[in-house]
């Protein structure tokens, strides 16, 4: 009260008012003494809260908010290196292909060419086989001939001798012989 009545004694013009501000506070029983300790209570409270409360529970957010900015830093870095990553794969999948691709037509091209090749073999195989079986045809035939010649050869003695009905010597069985397959070579 007496902080009321102060300051209803200092104030230097309209002491009016600051009586009826004294008669009020009179009025709903405010103590100017309790007023005072309330208020330093109040800022001694304030401080404490601020400094030891306040204050650590800010810093712990703006701790978070920086791990969250961090955090959503690192995902969009990741979504990036992702993004990266996969045009890379593609990149990687088309290279693949491609180079599939060019082994598939390098491997038809070369069964090609073994193809021509083995078939360029087997014809000249078949080519050899074919030779050797004229070859062999012929010879076959010349030796039938021969052998045909020398039996009309001793036909042809025989037919002789059984015309001539003597015994012919060897000189001119050789002789007809000769004669007659001359004749037939002809």
């Amino acid at each position: 009260m007496e902080f009321l009545t102060f300051l209803a004694v200092s104030a230097p013009a309209g002491g009016e008012e600051v009586g009826q501000v004294a008669r009020l506070a009179q009025q709903f029983g405010v103590d100017g003494r309790i007023l005072f300790a309330q208020i330093v209570n109040f800022c001694v409270v304030a401080f404490l809260l601020w400094r030891f409360a306040f204050k650590p529970v800010l810093s712990t957010i703006e701790e978070r908010q920086q791990k969250i900015a961090e955090g959503l830093q690192h995902a969009e870095d990741m979504a990036v290196k992702l993004a990266e990553t996969e045009a890379r794969q593609v990149e990687t999948l088309k290279q693949a292909q491609q180079d599939a691709q060019k082994i598939i037509a390098e491997a038809r091209e070369a069964a090609k060419a073994l193809l021509t090749r083995q078939t360029q073999e087997a014809a000249a195989q078949v080519e050899e086989t074919l030779r050797k079986a004229r070859e062999a045809t012929e010879l076959e035939r010349e030796r039938m001939i021969a052998e045909v010649r020398e039996e009309v050869a001793q036909l042809v003695v025989l037919t002789s001798a059984k015309v001539l009905d003597r015994e012919l010597s060897d000189v001119e069985r050789t002789r007809y012989s000769d004669t007659a397959a001359r004749e037939m070579a002809s």
